[in-house]
């Protein structure tokens, strides 16, 4: 096995724990998405208005955010087998109660606790790191993350021709309930195929649980101050469950929402401080600290990338037959599945992306993927109905590969900042895509299609500028045995 190439026909070693955590990854998306291709049959089957539709799409998404972070700590505590194979038991949970709801407001609280399943991009990412050497975890990364976010694409593909299978009005809820039993049954498999580490390796984990370790007094506040926009999207999207949104949400209910949101943003200030102060209060040695504007940079990285992705994944649909169906007479079913064409490219892109980065270095790849964005995106923003539908196409795909190669640039280096903490910092960045997801799609509310593109690609540059400021990972990251010896880890 070289640096640049994996035998993926192989199921052995880490190559087995590659296979083995990417299908749990794809199950978890598929259990998560599996509502989208069939939202007009379960409306039809509760008589749910167009708002209903819009929560239920919103509370998919609203969990995932703190979720995230939560797996974060977990998986940095427990290991990744305990924690993606109890994810996908309890996932199936609410996958169940979702599936034969009797109402809406049974529908929307499932819909809302499957955020949580959303998460388990985060345990893969620590298991991943574990198991491939610094050469190799960039395109392992991206194998991981491009194969098993095809999870909602393959929900789409083939739950509504489940659903027709099983018949009747009640298809979709079979349908449903079979992507529940799935998780229910891989997490088993799963937790009886894997180890967290190679034989002989160590599992290092954080000293404190609750919040990262930092190594000086100013990324403690860098830490703080990067919290602050999590909070800040679960505060916007309870404003858009309140009645200046959906109107599911009172606004007495809201008011107590918004209240709880920053009491709990002040907790994790106080536990961030807790986790740090008293190792801050010593000289902390050269080889043990990190610098968490890596981890900050990574997390606007991932804001521009997986956000604007999530976001436009979720329009394109509906911008391809706006745009083309009265001009060239595309229909809904054909927007659809052109606009899938942007959710494909993850096979091949995000484990190129990752790849790229291994090959010619972190720094450069990611510079290069949000450049290429900025100007997919701008182009993008010039789409009109007198354009021909395929070169539309091509210039969405073009963009997509940009996009999604750098999703797999940024995580090819988040397991290379701080091993015992890879959960949390994957956790944190992983939020940062869904910050990025609601903030875009509340400027989509606003304005129209092409200045939408416009402000991702603007976005991007911003972006851009402050990836600069990046160091590329050299030499090795030190960690510590439970016998107090230090271990040199390679991170190039």
């Amino acid at each position: 096995m070289t640096p640049s190439r994996l035998n993926l026909l192989s199921f052995s070693g880490n190559i087995k724990i590659l296979h083995m955590t990417w299908i749990a990854f794809f199950i978890s998306f598929v259990v998560w998405f599996n509502h989208a291709p069939l939202m007009l049959l379960i409306a039809d089957s509760l008589q749910m208005s167009k708002a209903q539709i819009k929560t239920v799409l919103i509370l998919n998404v609203a969990l995932t955010i703190p979720s995230r972070i939560a797996i974060g700590i977990l998986v940095d505590k427990f290991g990744p087998k305990k924690t993606y194979s109890t994810l996908l038991a309890l996932g199936s949970i609410p996958c169940f109660l979702f599936a034969f709801a009797n109402s809406f407001e049974q529908l929307a609280l499932a819909r809302f606790f499957m955020g949580f399943v959303g998460a388990g991009f985060v345990i893969g990412i620590r298991m991943v790191g574990e198991w491939f050497p610094a050469k190799q975890v960039g395109v392992a990364e991206g194998i991981y993350g491009g194969w098993g976010n095809f999870g909602s694409a393959a929900a789409a593909m083939s739950l509504p021709t489940v659903a027709l299978l099983f018949g009747g009005e009640n298809g979709w809820r079979y349908a449903i309930a079979c992507t529940g039993v799935l998780a229910l049954i891989y997490s088993v498999v799963y937790f009886f195929s894997v180890t967290d580490t190679p034989k002989g390796s160590t599992y290092f984990k954080p000293k404190k649980a609750g919040a990262m370790e930092v190594t000086s007094i100013w990324d403690l506040f860098f830490y703080i101050l990067m919290t602050m926009p999590l909070y800040a999207t679960l505060t916007l999207l309870t404003w858009k469950l309140s009645p200046a949104g959906v109107s599911l949400l009172s606004d007495v209910a809201a008011i107590a929402i918004y209240a709880a949101i920053w009491i709990l943003f002040f907790y994790n200030v106080y536990k961030i401080v807790h986790v740090n102060e008293e190792h801050l209060c010593q000289p902390i040695e050269d080889i043990h600290k990190y610098k968490f504007k890596q981890v900050a940079i990574l997390d606007l990285a991932y804001l521009i990338t997986f956000g604007s992705e999530l976001a436009v994944v979720s329009m394109l649909p509906m911008f391809y037959f706006d745009t083309f169906n009265q001009s060239q007479g595309v229909t809904l079913v054909q927007a659809g599945l052109l606009a899938s064409g942007f959710a494909f490219m993850n096979l091949i892109a995000r484990p190129g992306g990752g790849w790229i980065s291994d090959k010619f270095g972190r720094k450069l790849s990611l510079t290069i993927f949000i450049c290429g964005l900025s100007v997919g995106y701008f182009i993008m923003s010039q789409i009109t109905s007198e354009w021909p539908v395929a070169l539309a196409v091509a210039m969405t795909m073009f963009c997509s590969f940009f996009v999604q190669a750098g999703e797999g640039a940024v995580f090819a280096m988040v397991p290379l900042i701080k091993r015992r903490m890879t959960g949390q910092i994957a956790g944190m960045v992983g939020a940062y895509g869904n910050v990025g997801a609601v903030l875009f799609l509340t400027v989509l509310s606003f304005v129209s299609p092409s200045v939408f593109f416009l402000v991702i690609a603007s976005g991007a540059l911003i972006v851009l500028v402050v990836v600069q400021f990046i160091e590329e990972p050299s030499g090795h990251m030190a960690e510590v045995q439970e016998d107090g010896t230090v271990e040199m880890i390679e991170v190039d």
